[in-house]
Formats: structure tokens, C-alpha cells, sequence
């Protein structure tokens, strides 16, 4: 059995993982072969996820330090692993998903995305979510729009600041 101060240490390890955190994920293990689990993790490692096993007790407490997670108490039950990610919020549902796919197994509880509430089941809209590279991709190309229609615009008309002028305007009247 674990020492009051082991468990101390336990809950502020959980509190640290959380808070470093933008996302936490609950999966139920149970069924699981050690080799099974030991795969999960190292996909998890791969995309930057720390997956640990805890007790629900302890998770709880650290949730309850740290505060607006009571949506996740009532899943704080039977053999629980927790991921923890920072960046890409979309990935521990990427891999549970192709790993459910696989293995029929782990089975995902829930999850907490900055600050929203997921159920088990909104795994695949969790999968779908855009990663923060996709999403800066999509504002570049919003952004550089503009900039190559203006391109666009001086090469059309053999590059005369009129002509330019004209064009950006015909661009303008279209939409």
C-alpha cells in the first residue's frame, strides 16, 4: 500500500500533467494486454501524448486542485488511463481511433478540450478537429489571398499601377 507522502507526490505529478495540459483524455484499459498497452503509449510518446495509468482517487483529487474539470468525476471509475496533451489536441483521438479500429479495444470515456466537455461519444468529432499546423495553414492561404490577387492583378495588365488599379477594382466588382 502506498505511504500518504507517495500519494502526496502521485497527486501533484497528475496536477502538473494536468495544468501543463490543454486536453485530457480518459480511456478505459481494461481488457488490455500489457504489450497492447505498452504499443498505445509509445504512438501516444510518437505525437508528444503522455499516457499514464493512475488511481481514480488521485486523479480526482489533482482534478478537484486544479478546478473545471468536474464534468470528468463521474467516469473516474473501473480501470481508467489518462492522456495528456498540450499541442496537437486532436492527436490522442487520432491514435485511440485507429487503435479502436484495430483492437476493438481500449474503450474512450471522455475527454476535456480546453475546457469543453466530450463524451464517449464524440470520438470522431475529437479525430476531426484540425491540428494547430492545419489551422495556421488555413489562415495563411486567407491571408496570402489578397497578396495574389494584387499578383494576379499588375501581371495581367503588363504590370502599370492603372492597370492594376483596374483589375483589383474588376476583382471587386465580381464579388
Amino acid at each position: 500500500m502506498a505511504t500518504l507522502a507517495e500519494k502526496k507526490a502521485v497527486v501533484e505529478e497528475i496536477t502538473e500533467n494536468v495544468t501543463n495540459s490543454n486536453a485530457l483524455y480518459i480511456t478505459n484499459y481494461k481488457g488490455l494486454s500489457v504489450s497492447e498497452i505498452n504499443d498505445l503509449r509509445l504512438k501516444f510518446r510518437k505525437d508528444e501524448v503522455t499516457f499514464k495509468v493512475y488511481k481514480n482517487t488521485l486523479v480526482k483529487r489533482a482534478l478537484e486542485e486544479v478546478g473545471g474539470y468536474e464534468d470528468l468525476y463521474p467516469h473516474l471509475a473501473e480501470s481508467n488511463a489518462f492522456a495528456f496533451v498540450n499541442e496537437e489536441l486532436a492527436a490522442p483521438a487520432k491514435i485511440l481511433k485507429s487503435f479502436i479500429k484495430d483492437h476493438k479495444k481500449p474503450q474512450f470515456v471522455a475527454a476535456m478540450v480546453e475546457g469543453e466537455y466530450y463524451s464517449d461519444s464524440q470520438l470522431d468529432a475529437l479525430a476531426s478537429m484540425k491540428s494547430k499546423n492545419e489551422i495556421i495553414g488555413d489562415i495563411m492561404g486567407l491571408l496570402m489571398s489578397p497578396v495574389n490577387n494584387i499578383v494576379g492583378g499588375l501581371q495581367s495588365q503588363g504590370g502599370t499601377l492603372a492597370g492594376a488599379i483596374k483589375a483589383i477594382a474588376e476583382k471587386g466588382d465580381e464579388s
